[in-house]
């Protein structure tokens, strides 16, 4: 229990866990608040934070606030499922926003164990979607589905020369699925196809096969530094190939770790464009986010903003004497349930929420653009 504390109070201390020192409805998180995806989870847990601090201002759920306790597992799936089993002995209602496949993964046998829901794991991998999980509510298309659609959109550009640079776990695997459905689909095969070691990424012998390849275009599957410490290597080997990596590298974070490797980079994205405040749940985040003297809402911010807002109509939907159990039918009861221009769908034989998944490319000024 000293040792929940005192991670509690160095979350606390970062800004990283909501500050209702009278709340009552706790929900737990664990996530590479350090690590190799600082930059994104702490995006898209500043995302989650818009909304729940503006539901909170507003009295909460039937008048209960909402404390978000946010434990750092340093990208570590070990880690996650300690942090998670901590979350669970202090009572929290669901967990949410878990970052990593593998990570993620780990928290799984916790969930049927203690009858507690995962809402919006921030990953795409296909073992979270199919066979569903009657504990795990997803609120994002899968990784399978981004990366077909990118290895689609490279030879509908014109081409011919693609290769695959994936991180070698379940995260790396899965996402590689969907890339070599899209080769399939037109019949073609990457001209290379290389994976890395996901705690001790080693790209010496990767780069030379890639640049030996001629390849025009390298999808990257994988995290943050690792991703951004490749591409500079590939740079540096005189590689000038179309860099595309998936909608787990979508912060403003990552794009700044690219520095000038950055602008021309394709990203996958899993939410409407950030700026286009025509799409309801964009107008609603920027109008939070600038009311609280934030700069921009981010693609990692939306999709966090979007999670909180299942969140919180799942807890709602849940009535006034909250179990754990009642959350998990609350949710599987949604049916076309608008969240700002975005329907949210959940039943016994679909837990995915949303399938959208589009590509932005990084420009001159480090932005997003679609």
């Amino acid at each position: 229990m000293r040792q929940l504390w005192g991670r509690l109070l160095l979350a606390a201390s970062l800004g990283l866990a909501t500050a209702a020192s009278q709340a009552q409805i706790k929900v737990g998180q664990t996530a590479g608040f350090t690590g190799p995806v600082a930059a994104g989870v702490k995006e898209i847990t500043d995302g989650a934070k818009l909304y729940l601090d503006a539901v909170n201002a507003k009295g909460g759920i039937n008048g209960q606030a909402i404390e978000l306790l946010s434990l750092d597992d340093k990208f570590e799936p070990k880690l996650a499922a300690e942090n998670a089993k901590k979350l669970i002995d202090e009572g929290v209602i669901a967990l949410f926003l878990s970052r990593g496949t593998p990570h993620s993964q780990a928290i799984l046998p916790l969930l049927e164990q203690h009858k507690l829901t995962l809402i919006a794991p921030s990953t795409g991998a296909m073992v979270l979607h199919q066979p569903v999980n009657p504990w795990v509510f997803n609120v994002r298309a899968t990784y399978q589905r981004e990366a077909e659609k990118a290895v689609q959109h490279l030879f509908l550009i014109g081409m011919q020369r693609v290769a695959i640079v994936q991180v070698d776990d379940s995260f790396g695997a899965d996402a590689a699925t969907g890339a070599l459905k899209g080769f399939e689909a037109l019949k073609k095969q990457p001209v290379v196809h290389e994976k890395y070691d996901r705690t001790k990424p080693d790209f010496s012998k990767i780069v030379p096969k890639v640049v030996a390849s001629d390849a025009q275009a390298v999808l990257f599957i994988g995290s943050g530094t690792a991703v951004v410490d490749g591409v500079e290597q590939l740079r540096a080997a005189g590689s000038r190939a179309q860099l595309v990596t998936l909608s787990n590298n979508a912060s403003s974070g990552f794009v700044k770790s690219l520095k000038d490797n950055a602008r021309g980079t394709i990203i996958s994205q899993v939410f409407p464009y950030e700026r286009s405040l025509a799409a309801p749940i964009v107008k609603e985040a920027h109008d939070l986010a600038m009311a609280k003297g934030q700069a921009e809402v981010t693609p990692a911010m939306l999709e966090g903003f979007a999670a909180a807002k299942v969140l919180v109509e799942g807890l709602r939907r849940a009535g006034k004497d909250l179990t754990r159990t009642g959350v998990q039918k609350a949710l599987e009861g949604m049916q076309k349930v608008n969240i700002g221009g975005l329907d949210i769908s959940y039943g016994p034989k679909d837990h995915t929420g949303l399938d959208y998944a589009e590509l932005s490319i990084i420009g001159a000024d480090g932005r997003f653009k679609r």
